[in-house]
């Protein structure tokens, strides 16, 4: 057996997991017919500076996985202490803790936690990390802030397909009408 084939297989029960359990706050799926590449969503824990943020990822897994992690960065804007400016998240679980056992859920959980519990002491973005450490009430503003950008930015997106949705509609409907007038 191919290690690619071993990687499709284990992706399949990944997203099996996915779909019948109940995780909380998280999600992911793969991108369209693709299974190494998925988008994922985490909710913002409840009780942070990350509440009622949405935070998309994208995950791109090799053919060697899962006896290598993925790899995983976030796609929206994040000041956190263990994130990169380009989204990479600095995880010992996808680094050189990483274990075949880990799967997708628990990936995405421990991202999760990682938001909710940051480690300064091993930071990728040294601003948050020293804001964090030496002044929380201006780190969490700063968090905060991106959050609201992002519900705004959630919104506008939503009333847009809701407005694209209703023309599509619309249109139909106009063209199903001329014919029998």
């Amino acid at each position: 057996m191919t290690s690619s084939n071993t990687s499709q297989r284990r992706l399949f029960k990944d997203l099996q997991k996915i779909r019948t359990e109940e995780l909380q706050g998280i999600n992911a799926i793969p991108v369209d017919d693709d299974m190494r590449v998925w988008n994922a969503l985490i909710d913002g824990p409840v009780d942070t500076c990350y509440e009622d943020g949405l935070y998309t990822l994208r995950m791109e897994f090799s053919d060697t996985y899962p006896l290598t992690p993925p790899i995983v960065r976030f796609t929206c804007k994040m000041f956190h202490p263990n994130v990169y400016a380009d989204g990479s998240i600095c995880l010992d679980i996808l680094q050189r803790n990483w274990s075949p056992t880990y799967d997708v859920c628990a990936i995405l959980t421990s991202i999760r936690s990682l938001l909710n519990d940051p480690n300064p002491n091993s930071p990728a973005n040294n601003e948050a990390a020293k804001l964090f450490l030496e002044n929380r009430r201006l780190y969490e503003s700063k968090v905060r802030k991106l959050v609201e950008e992002s519900i705004m930015a959630d919104q506008i997106h939503n009333d847009l397909k809701i407005t694209d949705d209703s023309i599509q509609t619309n249109d139909k409907s106009e063209i199903e009408t001329t014919p029998n007038e």
